[in-house]
C-alpha cells in the first residue's frame, strides 16, 4: 500500500507517514509528526508538531491535535501528544499538548472519542475508553481502561477516574471515581457497581459479588469510612487483585473520592 494525500492538503517535509495512511482535503500536518500505518485523516484535520498517532486510527473533520496547552504555566517547552492504535476520533475534537518539558498528553488504544470532546494538557487515557459528545477533561486528568462517559460532562483538573466506570451525562466530576462504579447526580455520587460493564468485560459472578461485598463493607452505615478503609488495608493481602486495586486507588487519592449515594446492596 502507498500513502494517499489529497492535493489540497499541506503536509510538511519531515512528517513520517506509515504505509496506507490517507490524508483528506485541506488537512494540515506539521513536520514533527508521526502517523502509523492505515490511519485515515478526513477533511480539515490539523496535526501540529510533537504529535504521534498510532496505526489504524480514523480521525474525523475539524479535529485539532497537538495545540499549545491552555495553561498559564506553559512556557513554550517541547511537549507531546501520543495517540495509540485503533482509535476513532470524531469531529471537532481538540487534544492539547502537555505542560512541562518532555511531558505527554496520552490516548491509549481502541478509544472512541465523540464529537466536540476536549482533552486538556497532561490528560492520560487508558485503553478502550468511550467518551460521548462535548465532554471536557481538564488538565492532568487520568482515566482507566474501559470507562464510559455520558455526554456533556466536565471533569475537574487532577481528578482520577478508575477502570470500568460509567459517568452519567451532564454532570460535574470534581473528585476521584473509584474502579468498577457508576457515578451520576449533582453533586456527583456513586450509585452502584457497573455490573453491565463488568459482565461485558468477562468478570464472572463470583468476582462481581466480591467487589460489591467489599464496597458494602467499606461504606457501612455503623462506622466511619476511614475506619473501614484502615481495616481493609490491614487485610489487603487476603483480597482478590481487583479489590487490592480499589484499596490502592483510595490510598493514592489527592482530591478525595466520590462517595456513595446509597447502600450498595443491589444484586445482579
Amino acid at each position: 500500500m502507498s500513502v494517499t494525500i489529497h492535493p489540497s492538503a499541506v503536509v510538511a517535509p519531515g512528517a513520517q507517514l506509515g504505509d496506507g495512511v490517507r490524508i483528506g482535503p485541506f488537512c494540515v500536518v506539521a513536520s514533527r509528526v508521526t502517523i502509523g500505518e492505515g490511519t485515515v485523516l478526513n477533511a480539515f484535520v490539523t496535526v501540529n508538531d510533537f504529535v504521534t498517532i498510532g496505526s489504524n486510527c480514523h480521525i474525523y473533520e475539524y479535529t485539532a491535535l497537538g495545540g499549545d496547552p491552555q495553561d498559564h504555566g506553559y512556557q513554550g517547552e517541547e511537549s507531546w501528544v501520543h495517540i495509540g492504535n485503533d482509535n476513532i476520533i470524531r469531529e471537532n475534537v481538540t487534544v492539547s499538548r502537555a505542560t512541562g518539558m518532555g511531558a505527554e498528553t496520552v490516548v491509549g488504544d481502541g478509544c472512541f472519542i465523540m464529537d466536540g470532546v476536549h482533552l486538556a494538557h497532561n490528560v492520560r487515557l487508558g485503553n478502550y475508553i468511550t467518551i460521548a459528545n462535548k465532554v471536557g477533561l481538564s488538565g492532568f486528568v487520568t482515566v482507566g481502561d474501559y470507562t464510559v462517559f455520558g455526554g456533556m460532562c466536565g471533569v475537574h483538573q487532577f481528578v482520577r477516574i478508575g477502570s470500568y466506570c460509567m459517568i452519567g451525562g451532564m454532570y460535574r466530576v470534581v473528585k476521584d471515581v473509584p474502579h468498577y462504579t457508576l457515578a451520576s447526580g449533582e453533586p456527583l455520587r456513586l450509585t452502584g457497581l457497573n455490573s453491565v460493564g463488568l459482565k461485558r468485560a468477562g468478570f464472572d459472578g463470583e468476582k462481581r459479588k466480591a467487589i460489591r461485598a467489599f464496597y458494602r463493607e467499606l461504606y457501612r452505615r455503623d462506622r466511619r469510612f476511614t475506619e473501614s478503609l484502615d481495616e481493609a488495608k490491614t487485610r489487603r493481602d487476603s483480597y482478590i487483585p481487583e479489590i487490592r486495586r480499589i484499596i490502592d486507588f483510595y490510598e493514592d487519592s489527592k482530591r478525595g473520592v466520590t462517595f456513595w449515594a446509597r447502600a450498595t446492596g443491589e444484586e445482579d
